[in-house]
């Protein structure tokens, strides 16, 4: 890793930038002291993703979709009278 100066970049900066797109990565200094780090973009190669964000990971039950016991739905929306205990995470 190269260092510059912040008067370096002002009057060089398409060499320095030349620099960094070639994969060198600066540390431009301002009054002696580290202020940045140019580096080059690490851009991902486009095309195709794969679907969900954890393929094969787990099985999705047959009742996924199925609708929720009526006693639950009425502690959700904070009817009460069930044996359903709704808690929240700090």
């Amino acid at each position: 890793m190269s260092t510059v100066t912040l008067q370096d970049l002002q009057q060089n900066s398409a060499a320095l930038l030349d620099r960094v797109e070639a994969g060198e990565r600066l540390v431009v200094y301002r009054g002696g002291r580290p202020v940045a780090e140019l580096r080059p973009l690490s851009i991902a190669p486009c095309g195709p993703r794969p679907f969900g964000l954890a393929p094969g990971a787990f099985a999705v039950p047959d009742d996924f979709d199925a609708p929720l016991p009526e006693d639950f739905l009425r502690t959700f929306e904070g009817k009460g009278g069930s044996s359903w205990t709704l808690t929240c995470s700090s």
